[in-house]
């Protein structure tokens, strides 16, 4: 097993240099204290849990495009004894127009054999082997819904809870609401993999919204150094660095006592954070220490990007106690040629998802580590023809999203679609719950993690969202 990461030891020098060489010295301790998250939290984020928590950090490994359900997840035996007839109009009664599809579709059923798999009897697709063997940890919520059918929309609202893109994200909350474990990382960190399909990543989908900056994601690039501009340049040192941050934090701090702008502070924080992450974030991405033996268990390079590789740096950043990891991995928007697509996407996918599970189990970090699969929407029960290919329409009325570990009820299956697996019928979950869900598995009562903009309280789920006990272990 490899030996954890120790936190580095810069936090502490940084902070002194900072006190002794900042206009004011002790007197500056209040300005100081914005750079403490424990210390923030008196100035607005919460003085402490609402409850037990039973996760301390979350994995979001986001689909994006939108994974079909009924090709991975939900079976349907008569939407594949249906196959090629036209759609029943009873199903398009509480429909949204379909994003691509214009006229009356045909039902297009799976191609792919279900089995069910480990004590609980989880049903998974043939595309997902790997998975299967961890079949037993997983929570399958099978009557997810949303409010949208469009990629931007759909990806802000399963982040946001709302279908535009100026709020703060799930991870954004975490990080205001309960701080950072580690002062040498960010709180909220995204990697990014896939094939590029035209669908973009946007900025919002790891936005801080009305936040102040310092909870926003930080992206951590794939290829090359991690963070750009992490080293110093050609003939800068680490104490001229340090001195030209003193001077900085030094007229900063000047600016926020006559300002009281909570920006600026804000601002001193991500300057020392940077600062730390020079010392950190290079031994954090280095996968040398790394035994060949997990790296086989991911699939994963130690130096070529990959779905795998992020996999991997997942389960390092949360090791090292980083809140919130959202990983996006895009190629799921199969319009036309699904059989291949999906089938690529699976093979870069599953086995690296069920390694993670293995492997945050066999540390001791699965019990207190929620992970989450999903992605915008599902794909609909109907074919789209594109040329002499077929495809799946974005589908909102019913889809499937799994979790694990944090306090979960594993082997779970819960809720149901239809027998065409087209809206969600019996346990529905719409994505208001599962943030709620979420924040509660993470100790907060949704109702109570709030923060007043523009003249008014703003929570993740709006006035919305109900916990979903019967899912929890």
């Amino acid at each position: 097993m490899t030996p954890p990461l120790q936190p580095c030891s810069s936090a502490a020098l940084t902070r002194r240099a900072f006190l002794g060489r900042s206009a004011g010295g002790i007197g500056s301790l209040a300005l100081a204290s914005l750079l403490n998250d424990r210390a923030f939290a008196e100035q607005g984020s919460l003085p402490g849990l609402h409850h037990a928590a039973k996760a301390k950090r979350v994995i979001f490994l986001f689909m994006a495009g939108g994974p079909s359900h009924i090709d991975l997840f939900d079976p349907k035996p008569k939407l594949n004894e249906l196959d090629g007839k036209a759609i029943p109009q009873e199903l398009l009664k509480d429909h949204q127009q379909f994003a691509l599809i214009r006229g009356t579709p045909n039902l297009k059923g799976s191609p792919y054999a279900f089995q069910h798999h480990g004590r609980s009897g989880t049903v998974l697709s043939e595309l997902l082997p790997h998975l299967a063997g961890v079949a037993d940890e997983l929570t399958v919520i099978r009557s997810m819904h949303t409010d949208t059918n469009v990629h931007d929309p759909g990806v802000n609202f399963m982040n946001c809870g709302t279908l535009l893109g100026d709020r703060p994200t799930l991870g954004s909350w975490l990080s205001y609401g309960l701080g950072s474990v580690n002062e040498d990382l960010p709180a909220y960190i995204v990697l990014t993999s896939g094939v590029s399909d035209g669908q973009p990543l946007l900025q919002s989908f790891w936005g801080n919204g009305f936040l102040d900056s310092r909870h926003a994601g930080v992206p951590f690039r794939n290829s090359g150094p991690p963070v750009l501009h992490l080293d110093n340049p050609d003939g800068i040192t680490s104490g001229d660095r340090r001195r030209e941050l003193d001077l900085l934090q030094w007229m900063n701090q000047r600016q926020h006592q006559t300002l009281g702008d909570p920006e600026i502070a804000a601002r001193i924080a991500s300057y020392e954070l940077a600062f730390r992450m020079q010392a950190c974030v290079p031994q954090l991405a280095e996968l040398d220490g790394e035994p060949d033996k997990i790296l086989d268990l991911y699939g994963a390079d130690r130096v070529k990007p990959s779905f795998a590789r992020n996999c991997l740096m997942a389960r390092r950043l949360v090791e090292r106690g980083v809140r919130f990891v959202q990983l996006y991995d895009r190629g799921w928007d199969s319009h036309s040629d699904i059989d291949r697509e999906h089938k690529r996407q699976c093979a870069a996918a599953d086995r690296p998802i069920a390694a993670l599970i293995a492997d945050l189990k066999q540390r001791g970090l699965l019990d207190d580590t929620l992970v989450l699969w999903g992605g915008e929407f599902g794909r609909t029960p109907v074919a789209q023809v594109m040329g002499r290919t077929w495809g799946r329409d974005h589908h909102p009325h019913g889809f499937t999203m799994w979790m694990a570990g944090g306090g979960m009820q594993p082997g779970l299956t819960y809720g149901n679609t239809d027998e065409f697996g087209y809206h969600s019928v019996e346990n529905k979950v719409h994505v208001h719950d599962l943030h709620a869900t979420i924040l509660h598995l993470m100790g907060i009562d949704h109702k109570r993690l709030t923060f007043r903009s523009q003249g008014r309280d703003f929570r993740l789920t709006d006035v919305h969202g109900e916990v979903v006990k019967d899912i929890l272990a």
